[in-house]
């Protein structure tokens, strides 16, 4: 047995033992008093992309394995260890989507999106997959929301790219937000740099993790972004990237920041950022929010990160997947981890579902004939109204509607339905009156408007 796999619980019936069947590891349902999160989060994202020029991309969720082998790098933990690639029974080798920059960028090409008047902007929202431990936040299935510009080299973009997103984290309520950002500069000046970090960190690889003893070997920039404490050390005095980017390379990163420094974004330097693929080049970033507090007992403040979204530029991207030499830039936002940090933050969206005016309550087959073509009539008005035609108890369908806080109930009995009448009662006051069944809809929308 899979160590990964779930146990299924057994229940004992009268006969035979039953299955109840769970969702498989590192998945989970999005019941619908989290989806409201989902929903606010999909408004606000959309909302800011389309404003800033975005146009919606929907790429399949299966792609060519090699795609992402070709992009992301045979080296890296994302191709290595966590995509889900499968053959076919055709002998196709398939991936399951682990990222949505390499489809986007596929679609570029083979849309031929090239011949569009350039910068062609694309935003995307979907589910995703990689094969990881499960943990708060964090799912083998997940959504993300992203962003991708192609055609366009001007530094300008890698910081409206941040501001964008920037900008999003905020319309959802977000504080104490803060901006990490490193060059990691071209495939020339980074050639240089590699002998510089490989001589450096080969003279202190009995102090490295396991992973990061391989990474030496197959990509040793990716020791910069290790999360282990063991090799934090090692990290802290390793040579840094930004102090051996080429002119062009410095230039444009320069650029970068003075146009952060002018948006006044809170950003730092982070010289140990990588992003860990292989398509990256130059500026790349991510976002946090902090938050602080004091050790029970102690007057030391900690500090608590929480990243919500990376990106950055990837001008060689398109040309390793088999197109023009195209630059491009992006990001994503993983869903799931900002749904957990508004709700640790209490930031509560309101529910799309409307609050219903008018409870329809009815007695009888007639009855319920009658109230149901009454409910569509005040579908058509577009008047939210709630019913219970499941219930034939009077009693019960008024509790319900004095629980939903209705103003009106109209009340349908057979008496009623066979004399083509129908009972409107006020709920706050318990007033009633009995008028005409083709009135009610023009009576009770005249009521709400007063």
């Amino acid at each position: 047995m899979d160590e990964d796999q779930d146990l299924m619980p057994i229940v004992k019936t009268a006969g035979r033992p039953k299955k109840i069947y769970q969702t498989p590891t590192g998945t989970h349902d999005i019941l619908p008093e989290d989806w409201v999160y989902y929903q606010k989060i999909f408004k606000v994202a959309e909302d800011v992309a389309g404003f800033y020029g975005f146009s919606r991309i929907e790429t399949p969720m299966i792609e060519n394995s090699e795609l992402f082998e070709k992009g992301l790098g045979m080296s890296s933990d994302v191709v290595e260890k966590q995509m889900y690639a499968f053959k076919t029974k055709g002998g196709d080798y398939l991936a399951l989507r682990p990222e949505g920059t390499s489809p986007a960028a596929r679609s570029y090409i083979q849309q031929g999106m090239f011949n569009w008047s350039q910068p062609v902007k694309l935003w995307y929202c979907g589910p995703f997959f990689r094969y990881e431990s499960p943990q708060a936040g964090r799912y083998r299935q997940f959504w993300q929301f992203g962003l991708e510009v192609f055609g366009e080299i001007n530094p300008v973009v890698d910081a409206q790219m941040i501001q964008i997103f920037y900008n999003i984290l905020k319309e959802l309520k977000f504080k104490n937000l803060v901006v990490e950002v490193n060059s990691i500069g071209c495939p020339s000046c980074r050639a240089y740099y590699k002998k510089l970090l490989v001589n450096y960190l080969k003279t202190r690889e009995t102090s490295l993790c396991g992973d990061c003893r391989r990474r030496l070997r197959e990509n040793p920039l990716r020791v910069l972004d290790c999360k282990e404490e063991k090799c934090q050390p090692v990290k802290s005095q390793a040579p840094q990237m930004i102090d051996h980017l080429c002119e062009e390379c410095n230039g444009h990163f320069k650029e970068v920041l003075e146009f952060l420094d002018e948006l006044e974004l809170p950003y730092r330097l982070n010289p140990y950022l990588v992003r860990g693929l292989d398509y990256y080049t130059k500026t790349v970033f991510e976002v946090f929010s902090e938050s602080t507090k004091k050790e029970e007992g102690s007057e030391e403040v900690v500090i608590t990160k929480s990243a919500l979204l990376g990106g950055g530029r990837y001008d060689n991207l398109v040309k390793m997947i088999g197109g023009h030499d195209t630059p491009g830039c992006g990001a994503a936002m993983g869903i799931e981890r900002i749904v957990e940090l508004m709700k640790q933050s209490q930031i509560k969206p309101k529910s799309s579902v409307r609050q219903p005016e008018v409870f329809i309550a009815q007695l009888g087959s007639l009855g319920k004939r009658k109230g149901l073509k009454l409910f569509e009539e005040f579908a058509k008005l577009n008047i939210p109204v709630a019913e219970s035609f499941g219930r034939d108890s009077l009693k019960s369908q008024l509790r319900i509607a004095d629980k939903l806080e209705v103003r009106y109930t109209l009340i349908l009995g057979q008496q009623e339905a066979l004399a083509g009448t129908i009972i409107i009662r006020e709920m706050k006051s318990g007033k009633q009156e009995t008028v005409k069944l083709e009135k009610v809809v023009k009576d009770v929308a005249s009521k709400l408007r007063k």
